[in-house]
């Protein structure tokens, strides 16, 4: 991941209901969630919470995809694990860590 792109990611992280937003697509998993089931677990008024998955699809944290007549939004794990990496890459003076590894979460269940 170039540093343009984590900090644009850590810039869209760094507020609280789009932080939540993307622990609660993580927790979700691959299949994602509608904007509606979004709004009613967090407590986030619709107005707002687009905004807020517009900032997150712009950093390219999460993605969408057409559902029928939903638009279901899920987390990115590729660029989750990407700005992992790139936060972890010199820990532990330059030796190898387990971490990351740990960490790498899966689009695929």
């Amino acid at each position: 991941m170039e540093t343009k792109s984590a900090i644009t990611a850590l810039a869209a992280l760094a507020q609280e209901s789009r932080l939540a937003i993307f622990r609660l697509l993580v927790a979700v998993g691959p299949e994602g969630l509608a904007a509606s089931k979004i709004a009613e677990q967090l407590e986030v008024p619709s107005s707002s919470l687009s905004f807020h998955l517009k900032e997150l699809s712009h950093a390219g944290l999460i993605m969408a995809r057409q559902d029928g007549r939903f638009i279901i939004y899920s987390a990115n794990f590729t660029v989750m694990n990407g700005l992992l990496e790139f936060l972890t890459e010199s820990c532990c003076g330059g030796n190898p860590c387990t971490t990351t590894t740990t960490l790498a979460c899966s689009a695929a269940n």
